[in-house]
Order: C-alpha cells, then structure tokens, then sequence
C-alpha cells in the first residue's frame, strides 16, 4: 500500500517559479510561451501570493512567487507536438537573447531555453521522426 492509494491522481495542477520580478515575468510568460493570468486566482497575487498563468484549455498553469534570490532549480518540460516543437523551435531561436539548445535523444527531441530568472523550460516531442525528417542540422 501506498498513500497515493486513496486516489488516482488525475493531473499535474501548477508548477511553482520563482522569479525576482513578477510583473515583468507574467509579460515574458505571455510572449514567449503565451500564458496568461487565471482570472478567478488573481486575487492571490493582488494578497501577495503567487500569480497563476495558464494557457487557454488550462492544461498548464504556472504559479509565480516573486522572491528576490532563489536557489530552486528545476526544469519544467512541455510536451507537443512533432509539428508544434518545429513552430515552437522557429518562434524560440528568433527570440533575441533566448538562448535555446535542441537535443536529439533518440526517441524524441527537445528544445531548453529558460526565463530571464533562469528557470529552465524544455519543449519536448515524441514525434522523433517526423522532427527528424525537418531538422536541418547544417
């Protein structure tokens, strides 16, 4: 037995970042990965809680706490599409001071970039072939 046993866990709900600015965070979110603020838990931020974006279908929601230094390192990866990490990887590397790494792991690919806060996003697609057919390595 174990204590998730009560239950089937049934989603990832948010993922906790620290940033030192929360509203120059939330218009780098909105840019860049095209999150946007939860409506009904804005109220947190407005009482010095974290402010929550998501995107449209709430699949991904991010929770930032603004904290002047942090010392959490985590990456957070976003699963897409073969087709979606091909737009993905034209929109990331024609960000100006993005720097953003691809990787061929075999059985998918990936691209890491990370936050002016240095959190550490990975887009991630298990469509390895049809990425690999694309990719112009030269």
């Amino acid at each position: 037995m174990t204590v998730g046993d009560g239950g089937t866990l049934l989603d990832i709900d948010h993922v906790h970042v620290f940033v030192a600015d929360c509203d120059a965070a939330r218009q780098w979110y909105t840019r860049i990965l095209g999150l946007a603020p939860v409506p009904e838990l804005e109220f947190w931020a407005r009482e010095g809680g974290p402010l929550a974006l998501s995107n449209p279908a709430r699949t991904v929601t991010l929770a930032l706490f603004e904290q002047a230094e942090s010392t959490h390192c985590a990456t957070v990866a976003l699963r897409v599409s073969g087709a979606d990490f091909l737009a993905w990887q034209r929109g990331l590397v024609a960000e100006p001071d993005l720097a953003v790494r691809r990787a061929d792991h075999a059985v998918s690919w990936s691209l890491y970039f990370a936050d002016p806060d240095g959190n550490r996003f990975e887009i991630t697609t298990y469509d390895h072939a049809a990425v690999a057919e694309a990719v112009d390595d030269n």
